[in-house]
């Protein structure tokens, strides 16, 4: 039997966490890349055989990505230099002609197997990437989540497989095609959410030899990997705090992992020294980034919070608020995942905001009858879409909606204390990305959304609505009022 040991460290959803914070009585410094580099090149040194992989969503969150609209994070992560890399959901926010630069800008092979040219039924990135590594040949293959579809959904061009079955047969072809060769490992980097990791894993046929899924999107910490199927899946939270590290001994004769640990480390003061020539470059994009927006926009009365994306949160409310006095609608509807951090104040400055509010797009006002309105409310609220994966919501002041968990319906609906009627008209506001993909987010086609009245738009820029409307008002409160209501029981 000849084996082989292996270190593969992992990241994905870093979303431009570039630096450290400090935590603690004691000042210890917590994540950043700076430490990060710092670990990752201290395990390379101390191990033979080591990979770094990144799972998606490198771009957005932060100012300095914004403001280069990602090749900073790019120039940066080719300091990191990561073996390979799979593409995220947000690697398509600045346009699919921007990604494409960003990938001829990267040192590193970027792979996704399941974003085709409809047209000309061709991949559109390098599907996979196989790397020789003491001998032993190593796969990966990425897979993207289906929100790039509909964020793409505009680009006739550009289509992908939607379902895990479509998928799967799509790392099928893949392994299929190298069953003449000697695979060692096979490795799928995927960007589709941690419960759909092990759903693809679970559709996988063992001839294809998939062996590890490293995966993204979902955000979520583990204790262990899972597996399933013989298949090992692990992801590695969000953000620079921590970083997964398998050590594996594979099998040359059986091409299959034999014996396997796996850790999520902590990145802090006390695991490493920071790189300081990486914390000199990033600095170098900071200075730009400060100079141009260290200002202060206003002061909150208290630090307002957005704790969890699933829940009505004091922060979430303030902007749904704004947005909906802007637009002059019944209901407005914030997707959560818009809100990239847990706390923002009580000093503004524009920064912060920027950062905490880093998706920028145009926000409809549409109409539809109480019956629609009833029905979103009944999709958006279903106990099955309060999840790491599904698209959760901020509402407005006025908004009084109660959802029944057990029966999985709606009780009652209410706007302004009056009961919506099923056969009333009411006003919507909904970001560009929610009217565009309006069936999966909302429950209701784009046919259904403009029967009454064709959308209007209300502002091509939120991020200008939220700054103009706290940069005229100091001290501003807000709380969380009981807009969404869950109950167990009737």
């Amino acid at each position: 039997m000849k084996t082989k040991s292996f270190t593969i460290l992992h990241s994905n959803d870093m979303h431009g966490d570039f630096l450290a914070e400090v935590q603690g009585a004691e000042g210890n410094l917590i994540g950043g890349l700076a430490l990060l580099s710092s670990y990752i090149n201290k395990v390379r040194q101390e191990e033979e055989n080591v990979l770094y992989v990144i799972s998606g969503d490198m771009l957005q969150g932060s100012m300095i990505d914004s403001e280069y609209r990602g090749i900073s994070t790019i120039e940066i992560m080719n300091y990191l230099s990561p073996d390979v890399v799979t593409l995220g959901n947000h690697e398509v926010d600045y346009g699919l002609p921007h990604l494409l630069f960003l990938e001829k800008m990267a040192n590193f092979p970027i792979v996704n197997a399941n974003l085709y040219i409809s047209k000309y039924n061709r991949r559109l990135m390098r599907p996979y990437v196989v790397l020789n590594v003491a001998g032993f040949d190593i796969m990966f293959i990425g897979i993207i989540t289906e929100a790039v579809l509909q964020s793409l959904r505009t680009d006739q061009q550009i289509a992908t497989f939607i379902s895990l079955e479509d998928a799967s047969q799509e790392v099928g072809k893949i392994c299929n095609a190298y069953k003449g060769e000697d695979i060692d490992l096979t490795v799928l980097l995927t960007h589709i959410g941690f419960e759909s990791d092990q759903e693809l894993a679970a559709l996988l046929r063992p001839e294809w030899g998939v062996d590890m899924i490293i995966g993204g999107h979902s955000h979520t910490i583990l204790e262990q990997p899972a597996l399933v199927d013989d298949i090992l899946i692990a992801q590695a939270g969000t953000g620079t705090d921590q970083i997964g590290r398998f050590d594996i001994v594979v099998d040359d004769d059986t091409n299959s992992i034999v014996e396997w640990k796996w850790q999520l480390i902590p990145i802090d003061s006390s695991i490493a020294e920071p790189d300081e020539d990486l914390r000199r470059f990033i600095d170098s994009f900071k200075t730009e980034v400060d100079r141009k927006y260290n200002v202060v926009v206003c002061r909150f009365a208290q630090k307002l919070t957005h704790p969890r994306r699933e829940e009505e949160t004091a922060l979430g409310n303030l902007f749904a608020d704004i947005f909906a006095q802007r637009a002059q609608a019944d209901a407005m509807f914030l997707g959560s995942g818009s809100i990239r951090g847990k706390e923002l104040g009580p000093l503004v400055t524009l920064g912060d905001l920027r950062s905490i509010f880093a998706f920028d797009d145009t926000l409809f006002k549409l109409t539809v009858t109480g019956a629609q309105l009833k029905k979103i409310f009944s999709h958006i609220m279903r106990a099955e879409n309060r999840n790491s994966e599904g698209e959760c919501y901020q509402v407005n002041q006025g908004v009084k909606a109660v959802y029944l968990d057990a029966s999985g319906e709606l009780e009652s609906l209410a706007i302004r204390g009056q009961p919506v009627m099923d056969d009333g008209g009411y006003t919507i506001c909904l970001q560009g990305y929610h009217y565009t993909n309006s069936e999966p987010n909302l429950g209701l086609t784009d046919e259904e959304l403009t029967a009454i009245h064709s959308p209007k738009v209300v502002t091509t820029s939120a991020q200008d609505v939220l700054e103009e409307h706290l940069r005229g008002i100091q001290n501003l409160s807000s709380k969380v009022e009981g807009r969404l209501v869950f109950k167990a029981t009737p």
